[in-house]
């Protein structure tokens, strides 16, 4: 494999990076032809040597396969794909909605994927979608793959990352960030009277909104002189009502003063809230309890959770709104990379 990995890396050299890899761009890579590269791609016998340095050749392109070649002169389908971390969260199906409601009257359906916080799924779900030629792409968040990336860069159809501000965009973004919002809530508890604040999240690192929540509930805490931060991360993402139970014990079990706990979301802070309950502490007389996300259980909780408002909805709708400008404008490598910036804002209650 020696001398044909040389051979694919000094004949990529001559291929123009710019716009999605065809067929013959692999042929030419691997040093085959077009129908070599077809039968490894249909799983037909092939030389093992040839196979390997087809696949090479469309690993190093990004090349992906056309499962909708010709069925529309256009060479394009009416669909958007879209993937969200989690159909679960009320938070993302509001987001889908607000997609649906900005571009079902223009013609153009969802082709939906839900990653799971799964970088690689994400990755997997992006190379299956493409094979559909979707007009355009939305998908959450600012991380990716190395490969994700470069298989939406190649693909040439715009592309939206939702959620997230990313310092290093794919093409356009509509989002805010997750860490001034955080820095947000801790202020408006240290407004409050608080001294001694916690944070429960998850244990990953999968889900980067909570990530930079807990990065942002850091930075404000040391900037307001509040002492060392008491954070307890349990559990995996996404982060349901049963995480905040134990994640509330071990806060106290190591921090039994804290006087006020900021949560990755509103599901971990009812279910610390319902904690506090079973302890017999009083909310927020003995300990504040604020959440984020503003999911309808904050509304329905008692006490009522303090949280941060974000418009998922108005996410998903500005996000139909940019992709339909950019099917209407002109191709990526001459579009200024457009940033919107979401509005959030702390909503008072009875918890804190």
């Amino acid at each position: 494999m020696g001398n044909s990995s040389t051979t694919v890396n000094a004949a990529s050299q001559s291929l123009d990076p710019s716009g999605p890899a065809r067929m013959s761009d692999v042929a030419r890579l691997a040093g085959v032809s077009k129908m070599t590269v077809s039968r490894v791609l249909a799983g037909h016998s092939v030389a093992l040597a040839t196979r390997e340095r087809v696949q090479q050749a469309i690993d190093e392109l990004g090349y992906v396969a056309d499962a909708a070649a010709g069925a529309l002169s256009s060479g394009r389908s009416e669909f958007v794909a879209v993937l969200v971390p989690s159909l679960a969260s009320s938070n993302f199906s509001d987001t889908v909605r607000g997609l649906t409601a900005a571009l079902e009257p223009q013609g153009l359906q969802l082709l939906l994927g839900d990653t799971d916080y799964d970088l690689d799924r994400e990755e997997r779900l992006v190379r299956s979608m493409l094979r559909h030629q979707p007009r355009c792409v939305a998908l959450t968040g600012a991380q990716h793959t190395a490969a994700t990336r470069t298989l939406l860069v190649r693909s040439g159809i715009p592309v939206v990352e939702m959620w997230d501000l990313p310092s290093d965009p794919i093409d356009a973004v509509v989002g805010f960030s997750n860490a001034k919002a955080a820095r947000e809530m801790v202020r408006y508890l240290q407004a409050r009277g608080y001294r001694r604040i916690g944070f429960i999240g998850g244990a990953g690192d999968l889900d980067r909104r909570g990530y930079e929540r807990l990065k942002g509930y850091r930075q404000e805490i040391r900037a307001l002189s509040l002492g060392e931060p008491r954070v307890v991360r349990l559990g995996d993402s996404p982060i349901t009502m049963s995480h905040g139970a134990p994640a509330l014990d071990a806060l106290l079990d190591q921090w039994p003063d804290t006087d006020a706990v900021m949560c990755v979301s509103d599901m971990s802070a009812f279910g610390a809230i319902m904690q506090c309950h079973r302890r017999g502490l009083s909310v927020p007389d003995d300990i504040a309890v604020a959440g984020f996300g503003n999911f309808e259980v904050s509304a329905c909780s008692h006490p009522t959770i303090t949280t941060v408002s974000v418009d998922a909805h108005g996410i998903g709708y500005r996000t139909g709104e940019t992709l339909l400008a950019a099917l209407n404008g002109h191709r990526a490598q001459d579009r200024a990379h457009t940033k919107v910036n979401i509005d959030y804002t702390v909503i008072a209650r009875e918890s804190a």
